[in-house]
């Protein structure tokens, strides 16, 4: 096959190194009386626990700009400010993005 070239091949990207979890805060946006809320913040406080990540909690009912945004979709988890998921956590995804 003299004179072919190789077909070239994709450039794989190299991942950035992952943060380590302690370095990680994960928001639980709901509201009280919310059960899909009640279940989210048992998982993501598990899911804490486990990794050494960080996690707050803000209720939509006092924070107008929070309820414009989210109401239809509470419970919303943000990971670093970026939303993760609304409505269903799963722990196992809440543990990848977390780094663990």
């Amino acid at each position: 096959m003299g004179g072919m070239t190789p077909p070239l091949l994709p450039h794989r990207r190299h991942r950035a190194p992952r943060t380590d979890p302690a370095d990680r805060l994960v928001t639980l946006i709901g509201r009280p009386g919310c059960h899909l809320c009640d279940d989210a913040r048992r998982v993501i406080s598990e899911v804490c626990a486990e990794v050494g990540a960080s996690w707050e909690e803000k209720d939509i009912t006092v924070d107008a700009e929070l309820h414009r945004r989210y109401w239809e979709q509470i419970p919303v988890v943000l990971v670093d400010g970026a939303q993760h998921d609304f409505w269903r956590v799963d722990a196992g995804r809440l543990r990848r993005a977390l780094g663990a």
